[in-house]
């Protein structure tokens, strides 16, 4: 499973920022058995576009076959195209970190 998250920064002790469309970057981690097993960081091109930066951001994501994107906040445009692609769309806050690892906890059963 992959998940995208909105960040303010490069790692997954950056917060997870408040815009999806126009946050700098997505950390998009690798999750296997319950675990975060990789991560990559990837340029959000889409931020300074004038118009439809959540379109783009999605269909970003989509291209990198991320199964969840995790942001504070995702607008309606961005919604609908992550929908088309039946990509899942979680609440997050704190830390990239801190939101993966509560995404697991509420995911996935561990022994």
């Amino acid at each position: 499973m992959k998940i995208a998250v909105s960040s303010t920064g490069q790692t997954i002790e950056s917060n997870v920022a408040d815009v999806f469309g126009r946050c700098p970057y997505f950390i998009i981690a690798e999750i296997k058995d319950g675990k975060i097993e990789n991560n990559e960081t990837i340029k959000n091109v889409s931020v300074d576009q004038t118009s439809g930066a959540g379109i783009s951001a999605a269909q970003l994501l989509a291209e990198k076959n991320v199964n969840v994107v995790i942001a504070s906040n995702v607008g309606p445009r961005a919604q609908d195209v992550l929908k088309q692609f039946n990509i899942d769309i979680i609440s997050g806050f704190g830390t990239v970190k801190e939101s993966l690892q509560k995404f697991i906890a509420s995911n996935f059963k561990t022994n």
